[in-house]
């Protein structure tokens, strides 16, 4: 009997346990999903309009310093922004899984799509921490100073808006292990 469901192309519905399980970690999956919404929309917003000015000498030079300065932050604003729409694009597919918790395709797209935006996110955090970091530490042996030590709200917001990158980062793998978790269940 079970040959012929699997030839005619017809899927069991998942009853019992494993159905509520599938159900609870659907509606987990939409949670995170608004909280990395909320996490990676704050990160781009924070680190773009980071920015500040300097005046030396009673204002004779001004030394202005923002995000556009440097490629690898624009990487970062613009990547968290993508990483934004793809979760609220997501929301709906992730709110189809409460009431569909057999469904494999969905959800097996799903992980690829969350997959690759850990990719995109985690080589803009990346690299936008290493950037922070000289702009903390400075490198003595290339005799680039810390730039931090004049700029610091610029520093101080700029290393806030990591934290929320960081954040989606780490609930895109919650949500990759839950998924993979699901689809192992159905």
């Amino acid at each position: 009997m079970k040959a012929s469901h699997i030839e005619t192309g017809e899927t069991s519905k998942i009853s019992g346990p494993a159905a509520g399980i599938n159900r609870g970690i659907a509606v987990l999956d939409v949670i995170l999903r608004l909280v990395a919404i909320a996490s990676t929309l704050a990160s781009a917003v924070v680190m773009a309009t980071s920015d500040q000015q300097l005046q030396f000498f009673t204002q004779v030079a001004i030394f202005n310093v923002e995000y556009g300065d440097f490629s690898t932050l624009r990487y970062f604003v613009v990547i968290n922004s993508i990483a934004c729409a793809y979760f609220a694009l997501s929301i709906p597919l992730a709110i189809m899984h409460i009431a569909r918790s057999a469904a494999k395709q969905s959800r097996a797209l799903l992980i690829i799509m969350d997959m690759v935006t850990l990719g995109l996110l985690m080589s803009a955090a990346s690299a936008a921490a290493a950037i922070l970091f000289l702009a903390h530490n400075g490198n003595n042996s290339a005799n680039w100073n810390s730039i931090c030590n004049q700029f610091t709200d610029f520093c101080h917001r700029a290393s806030a808006s990591l934290i929320g990158s960081f954040a989606a980062i780490v609930i895109l793998l919650l949500l990759i292990f839950m998924s993979t978790a699901a689809l192992a269940r159905s």
